[in-house]
């Protein structure tokens, strides 16, 4: 296993890390004994960064960590990092119980590497205002927490404003060769890294959808490379070519995917792709997007948007949809644009056509006129009625 430092605080963190939001499932609930055995098989071969949160598994997650760890005597060989639902919270108060709950329920005195959980810069503006930055300084200065982090899924510009606003050691962030311009993107990778934030990644393979095969104008592309790679081995050795990243999560449940990344991780330092490689991943990278059925590149120009709509998110899943036949894109849409999170609907279908973002999008893209496509396909009669559904489970759930 490969090992990268931590630049505020000296940590080696393994360069694969295990998300604990996908173990694997028996009648609804994690199986347990299958799930302990896939994550101390990973443990052992050096992965020491373990990444779960709150609502992971409706709340299972953290409890089945807690009783695993305890239980093989291995909290002290791991780096545990969990989330802070802020959502969850209008106060100081409220956020000191939900981390007294994640303590008890991950049966420890102090989280390593908390995160404030998917922030934009509304729900960091949001988060300020109810207190969590006087709840993280108290929290770290009482050692509940060891390492103040966040998770974001906003913009570009949002991105280095919260990087900016507090003294965090680390981020996390969605990256992967598809997504360069996409949310933080490779511009907030490098701007985190120059702050001296470690960097955590997260959708490495862009929901699985890099792991599968290829289509054949890609499979092309990397037929050319001097060395054979699998899907895998291109999305995170890619990643790990860049000494910016600190590490990369992956949700795995499967033993052969397990060793397979684990492999991987034993292999890639920075600098060990060529420029041939690189320049191969990049090519690769045009022809997915070719293939989508919206050019967008994620580049952020068009917003704001002035009525709430998250273009470059709505077009990422009406993508993900058809060009990589994601079956769960469409319920991702909802969850994320919907405002199941967040309290703040950002969908295609609360387009004004203003044509604001058509004087400012680089591709020329008629924006107005893709979001309606994008309404009439992963939207409907039911959007209201799931939305609905959706947030009151997330609160029965979160009760």
């Amino acid at each position: 296993m490969q090992y990268r430092k931590v630049p505020k605080n000296g940590d080696r963190l393994s360069v694969l890390g295990y998300g604990c939001m996908r173990f694997p499932t028996r009648i609804g609930s994690i199986n347990e004994p299958l799930g302990e055995r896939q994550l101390l098989h990973a443990i052992d071969r050096g992965v020491n960064y373990l990444d779960t949160a709150y609502p992971y598994h409706g709340g299972q997650s953290e409890t089945f960590l807690g009783k695993m760890l305890e239980a093989n005597k291995r909290r002290d060989s791991i780096k545990l990092a969990t989330k802070l639902p802020h959502w969850m919270a209008s106060s100081k108060a409220d956020m000191d119980k939900l981390l007294d709950e994640q303590l008890a329920r991950l049966r420890t005195d102090r989280i390593d590497y908390y995160l404030i959980h998917a922030l934009t810069g509304g729900l960091w503006g949001i988060a300020k205002k109810n207190g969590v930055m006087e709840f993280m300084d108290d929290a770290l200065r009482r050692g509940r927490i060891i390492n103040a982090g966040f998770s974001f899924h906003g913009s570009a510009e949002e991105f280095t404003s919260i990087v900016d606003d507090y003294d965090w050691t680390f981020c996390q962030i969605q990256y992967n060769y598809l997504d360069v311009h996409y949310q933080a993107g490779m511009a907030g990778l490098k701007y985190a890294a120059s702050r001296h934030l470690a960097v955590v990644v997260m959708e490495p393979l862009r929901g699985g959808n890099l792991a599968k095969t290829p289509p054949p104008s890609v499979r092309n592309i990397f037929a050319g490379a001097t060395h054979t790679r699998t899907p895998v081995g291109w999305a995170f050795g890619w990643l790990w070519n860049q000494p910016e990243v600190t590490v990369v999560l992956s949700g795995m449940n499967n033993l052969q995917h397990i060793d397979e990344n684990l492999a991987l991780a034993e292999e890639r330092l920075p600098g060990t792709f060529t420029e041939e490689e690189v320049a191969l991943v990049e090519r690769a990278a045009e022809e997915f997007r070719a293939s989508m059925r919206v050019g967008c590149t994620g580049c952020q120009y068009c917003m704001p948007c002035p009525a709430g709509v998250n273009i470059p998110s709505c077009f990422a899943f009406y993508n993900s949809r058809h060009a990589f036949k994601d079956r769960s894109a469409k319920v991702l849409y909802l969850m994320q644009n919907g405002g199941v999170n967040s309290d703040t609907p950002s969908l295609a279908s609360m387009c004004v056509k203003c044509g604001q973002c058509l004087e400012k999008c680089p591709q020329h893209l008629p924006i107005p006129d893709l979001l309606a496509e994008v309404a009439d396909d992963m939207e409907g009669i039911a959007t209201r009625p799931l939305i609905w559904l959706g947030k009151r489970a997330m609160k029965v759930r979160n009760r």
